[in-house]
């Protein structure tokens, strides 16, 4: 099978235009993933919700994310990285400007859940084209510019959740509507088509390899496992940080405050994890950068486990942010050269799919572990045999990944 991207030097007024424009957008998902924790207690005090109902608003977003994510890769590889990326933006945003006006809980759950799709979507999407406009020689750096505009993205609905708007807890939620909106006619108007996808487009359909084939045929099958499992651990323990780390800093004596301002060094890590680590992947051998990540993830770890001072878990959470997601980055720019034009977006929609699994199991393991009386640190523990994992298949892959690069 040959995996191997075309080695043109790409257009680099193309190549802006894809990564600024594919920016917009994963700004705009950031922002619409952390929208519900920030709007968490105005709308449970306009709906009348308990934390018990709370949960099952967040749980309906991340189960949109599975479908979405795979849906959005297969029809992409059919009829265009485009066209499924406008319809995906479209999508999460009208429907969260359907979240600020649901009319009862029912209707709340359905707009959390269809957001949901449409930012599952859009990922494998903002993936595959960057990669494939980027080529192989600026794909690390290229995706990282992209996916730093998510935890910006958060970031930024963190900003709005700390200014009183008259609008309340709706105000997010409009800015995670109107302006995906807006970036719709811009895509349609400046984003330009993959051209893989194009070329592909132009052989004969009996020429082109099926799903099945692609992602588990001809010696793929280990492949596609072992991108799977990266996928999960490494997700299990990014959401592990998102959803619990609050909660177990005010545990151990933290106010709110400081809690969420740890939170927003773990997002500025992760825009500079995500930035340093994707320039460093493009450079460094892949077995190096694999090294780096997990290892880097196990000290952020136990750095959490163990700081106790607020400046010490200030740089503790910004050191957590750095490896955790912007190990993401990397293992988005090592997934897409594994797989053929015509099944790319699956193949790494595929991937985020079973990554969303993880983001799902992390925080019931850690809930698990403080049920248990673990206490922070035993949940930094409970994470670390993922990491481990995560950390041996990335090894394979990153071997892997420099034979074809070297063909």
């Amino acid at each position: 099978m040959n995996t191997i991207a075309s080695r043109d030097k790409p257009n680099p007024r193309t190549l802006i235009l894809t990564i600024g424009l594919c920016f917009l957008v994963a700004l705009m998902e950031g922002l619409d993933l952390q929208a519900p924790g920030i709007a968490a207690r105005g709308m449970a005090d306009a709906f009348g919700l308990d934390q018990m109902s709370m949960g099952w608003v967040f749980s309906m977003g991340i189960l949109g994310l599975l479908p979405g994510a795979f849906l959005g890769g297969w029809l992409a590889d059919r009829i265009g990285r485009k066209r499924v990326l406008m319809a995906s933006v479209a999508l999460f945003g009208v429907f969260s400007l359907v979240t600020a006006h649901a009319w009862d809980y029912s209707s709340l759950l359905v707009a959390r859940f269809l957001t949901g799709v449409g930012l599952g979507a859009a990922l494998p999407n903002l993936i595959a084209l960057t990669a494939e406009v980027a080529g192989p020689r600026l794909r690390g750096i290229s995706i990282s510019l992209m996916y730093c505009g998510v935890p910006l993205g958060a970031a930024l609905a963190a900003g709005i959740g700390v200014v009183e708007f008259s609008t309340g807890w709706k105000m997010v939620f409009y800015v995670g509507g109107f302006v995906p909106l807006a970036i719709v006619p811009l895509l349609g108007l400046f984003l330009p088509e993959s051209p893989h996808f194009t070329a592909q487009q132009s052989r004969p359909a009996t020429q082109r390899i099926g799903v099945w084939e692609g992602l588990f045929r001809n010696g793929n099958a280990s492949t596609t496992l072992l991108l799977w499992a990266s996928y999960f651990f490494t997700l299990m323990v990014v959401y592990i940080l998102i959803n619990w780390l609050p909660s177990l800093l005010m545990a151990q004596g933290f106010s709110r405050s400081q809690a969420s301002w740890i939170m927003f060094a773990l997002q500025i890590g992760a825009a500079a994890g995500t930035l340093i680590l994707g320039y460093l992947a493009d450079r460094i051998a892949p077995w190096a950068i694999a090294a780096l990540v997990y290892g880097g993830m196990l000290a952020a770890l136990a750095a959490l486990g163990l700081a106790s001072s607020f400046t010490a878990m200030l740089a503790a959470g910004a050191v957590a942010g750095f490896f955790a997601t912007g190990g993401q980055g990397v293992l988005y720019a090592l997934a897409p050269p594994f797989y053929p034009v015509e099944v790319r977006a699956t193949g790494v929609g595929s991937a985020l799919s079973i990554g969303r699994f993880g983001a799902m199991s992390g925080p019931l393991v850690a809930g698990k572990m403080l049920a248990l009386g673990a206490g922070t640190t035993g949940v930094m523990v409970a994470a670390a045999p993922g990491i481990v994992v995560a950390a041996v298949a990335l090894f394979v892959l990153s071997a892997r990944r420099g034979r074809i690069q070297g063909e």
